[in-house]
């Protein structure tokens, strides 16, 4: 389990889970708030690593993540597990295009049907029911 950031319920996965965890630091340029470095805390040498992470947007974080982890780290596949893939932009093709990701999976919250079309890496997992689960939380 790869954390994209430093994450405290990524690292109770870890824990339930039994598997190993890893996080990348990333530091931000003060002027542009991009990404100036990102620097990777842990062992996945010859291991598959799955990156956990809330949204993706345009996939740049995470294919730079996911090149850091199989450059850096050694790790032998890369696969990403988002709530959001709001997957905007060149995101699908990026995906689609780099190696260095084997799959990405994402909640069902955003449609991706088209972009599961154009994109064999993309697959997605239902939240229906935990949604509905908290709904019924509510006194109507």
């Amino acid at each position: 389990v790869v954390s994209s950031g430093i994450n405290a319920e990524y690292g109770a996965l870890s824990e339930l889970t039994g598997l190993p965890f890893a996080l990348i630091h990333k530091e931000r340029c003060p002027e542009s708030g991009g990404i100036s470095r990102m620097t990777l805390v842990g062992d996945v040498r010859g291991r598959g690593a799955v990156i956990v992470d809330d949204m993706a947007d345009t996939c740049g974080t995470i294919l730079r993540a996911a090149q850091l982890l199989v450059d850096q780290g050694g790790a032998a596949t890369v696969e990403a597990v988002l709530t959001h893939g709001i997957l905007s932009g060149g995101a699908v093709t990026a995906i689609e295009r780099e190696d260095c990701l084997t799959s990405m999976c994402v909640s069902n919250s955003l449609s991706q049907t088209g972009n599961m079309n154009l994109c064999r890496k993309l697959s997605t997992f239902d939240i229906t029911g935990l949604i509905l689960q908290e709904l019924t939380k509510f006194p109507c």
